[in-house]
């Protein structure tokens, strides 16, 4: 399935590219997948090529992971409840994404991989990229983020403010995990700011979810529309 959706005056669009399976041991359903991934149409068609192909080989990679190791877990999972009398557990597997920033030359997205492989629950993994489509790079948060005495421990300020507001959704030693729990690339632009994101169990309970963190664009922290260079018509 395909959805053509139109972004911006700026010419970037993009497909929904969707793979879906259902798979089958002794007739019965263990596990079913769906993965969406984009592809994109800009006027940057260099990045556009690698970009488009970075996406389709990672999601027929994860189908091709859906199809063996966790499936090959599904089937050892079904055995065991077979032995021991409990009902069959369904696996699931759902990778979406969504386009948070498209301006100019920058795209910025994030994809959510939920797996469900028994249990009470589930787990989501996030993981997310800000392309410049102009000079046909990834961006880092030192691109976007100049703030002194430096990025790092500006993020880490912020961010441990915001959470004193709320501290009943995190663990008790939420300022502690804030710096240790930190990975650099957990980022997206978005039109009013740049968001920080920690995953599940990393500075709070299952039951909080992934936690956002909005850094406003300001003088220091930098909309990155404004790092592209004026195309001549």
């Amino acid at each position: 399935m395909t959805v053509l959706a139109e972004l911006n005056k700026d010419g970037i669009i993009f497909n929904t590219i969707t793979i879906k399976g259902e798979l089958l041991y002794n007739d019965i359903l263990l596990l079913s997948y769906k993965i969406d991934y984009p592809e994109f149409n800009t006027a940057y068609k260099n990045s556009e090529t690698e970009i488009n192909m970075f996406y389709k080989n990672r999601a027929f990679e994860y189908k091709k992971h859906c199809e063996s190791e966790l499936f090959d877990a599904a089937v050892r999972q079904y055995r065991s409840d077979m032995e021991n009398g409990y009902p069959i557990r369904v696996f699931e597997a759902v990778s979406t994404f969504s386009v948070s920033y498209a301006l100019s030359c920058i795209i910025s997205l994030y994809t959510d991989t939920y797996e469900y492989t028994g249990g009470a629950h589930g787990s989501t993994f996030r993981d997310s990229q800000t392309f410049n489509l102009q000079k046909g790079y990834v961006m880092s948060l030192s691109h976007l983020v100049t703030c002194s005495p430096d990025y790092r421990a500006f993020i880490f300020g912020y961010i441990t403010e915001k959470a004193a507001e709320n501290p009943d959704l995190y663990f008790d030693n939420y300022k502690e995990l804030i710096p240790s729990t930190f990975f650099k690339n957990n980022f997206y632009c978005t039109p009013d700011g740049i968001v920080i994101y920690f995953l599940q169990y990393d500075i709070a309970p299952y039951s909080s979810g992934i936690m956002e963190f909005l850094i406003p664009y300001s003088e220091c922290v930098i909309n990155p529309a404004n790092l592209c260079i004026s195309r001549k018509i």
